[in-house]
């Protein structure tokens, strides 16, 4: 027998990794070109959408100064225009215009819409980054707690939260943190991004970034920081929350599912304490759905700026377009959206990316 064992021919050894994955730079490079093109149609559709859904209640002019304008003071101004023109072809227009950097402008107060993009634009992202932040402090540490005392009361109730959390509307979060600690406690200011006088001096600075931390910083001065930092805490708490009750569950499923692997079993064998296991081998993976939802939650973060700036006077893209929406200002609304669609694809692609190079399944 063993004559016949070693006449056997020997077979070749199996290959563990695919040869089309082997390179994986190309595939790599190849996932991220394809999500980069992706941007073009995911804006295209958008705009495309706003603009019939705009225009499908009549041409701007009329919308926004119908009723004050003599008939054929009206006609006049929309056929200059061109609102007089089919509306395929309009659509084309503002097509080639938007390729050019030019979004038109406004009615209501007569601005470029680029200049309201840049204006306001950085207030929308400080909110959004201060959001970003108290979703991060709050989701993540309760997620690994709810996860580590699974099935426990603490377990239900932090679960309960986060279902308040991204369930609670978020208008309704700002109006009630607003009468508790300002109206109640006066503990914070009610409104706007900085007091009257800290936001002249901000402005008086040589190159302000329009971001009021940093100019803040730039002051100089701790009082005008404390102020800023004092108007953003109800804003970015009531807009946080929002994403925190989205983190907490995503931690605390992804959590469990890892402490069941057999990695972590192995460990618990050999006497490693459950909290060592939770912090040192279990939240890293955890992680991993964290990065690759944050996409999405910056576009719920850009739609729940909408409400929690007009609630709190935050002078950002969402109240100017809730403005603009009153107004009936369809060319600002175009624009805003149009950009807002911008920021929303582009930071899907950054996450995507990232997510392909911290997880490589992600690429194939």
């Amino acid at each position: 027998m063993t004559a016949l064992i070693d006449q056997e021919p020997a077979l070749p050894a199996a290959d563990p990794i695919p040869r089309e994955k082997k390179s994986g730079g190309g595939g790599l490079l190849r996932y991220i070109i394809i999500r980069f093109l992706l941007i073009i149609p995911t804006v295209f559709i958008l705009v495309t959408v706003v603009f019939f859904l705009m225009r499908s209640t009549g041409d701007p002019i009329t919308a926004a100064q119908g009723g004050r304008l003599p008939p054929a003071e009206l006609a006049k101004r929309i056929h200059e225009a061109g609102y007089d023109q089919p509306l395929i072809l309009q659509y084309f227009q503002y097509l080639g215009q938007i390729f050019t950097g030019n979004f038109g402008t406004t009615f209501s107060d007569h601005q470029q819409v680029t200049t309201v993009l840049v204006t306001y634009g950085a207030a929308t992202l400080e909110l959004a980054f201060y959001a970003l932040i108290v979703a991060f402090i709050v989701g993540i540490p309760l997620g690994m707690l709810a996860a580590y005392l699974r099935d426990r009361g603490w377990d239900a109730g932090l679960r309960i939260f986060a279902i308040l959390c991204y369930a609670t509307p978020v208008f309704f979060a700002g109006l009630l943190l607003k009468l508790i600690f300002s109206v109640w406690l006066g503990w914070l200011p009610v409104s706007g991004r900085a007091s009257t006088g800290d936001e002249l001096t901000m402005q008086s600075l040589d190159h302000p970034s329009g971001i009021y931390l940093i100019d803040a910083f730039q002051t100089g001065d701790p009082a005008v920081v404390g102020d800023v930092l004092a108007h953003a805490v109800l804003p970015g708490i009531a807009l946080g929350f929002l994403t925190a009750g989205v983190f907490l569950r995503l931690v605390r499923t992804n959590m469990i599912s890892t402490l069941s692997t057999d990695y972590v079993a192995s460990g618990r064998s050999r006497g490693v304490g459950e909290f060592r296991l939770v912090r040192k081998h279990a939240y890293r993976p955890a992680l991993i759905p964290i990065i690759t939802v944050m996409g999405l939650q910056i576009a719920l973060l850009l739609g729940g700026a909408v409400l929690t700036e007009t609630t709190f006077e935050w002078k950002g893209l969402g109240f100017q377009l809730a403005q603009y929406l009153q107004a009936r200002d369809y060319v600002a609304v175009q624009g805003i959206v149009a950009m807002l669609a911008v920021i929303v694809a582009i930071t899907n692609f950054v996450v995507d990316v990232i997510a392909a190079l911290i997880d490589p399944r992600v690429r194939y």
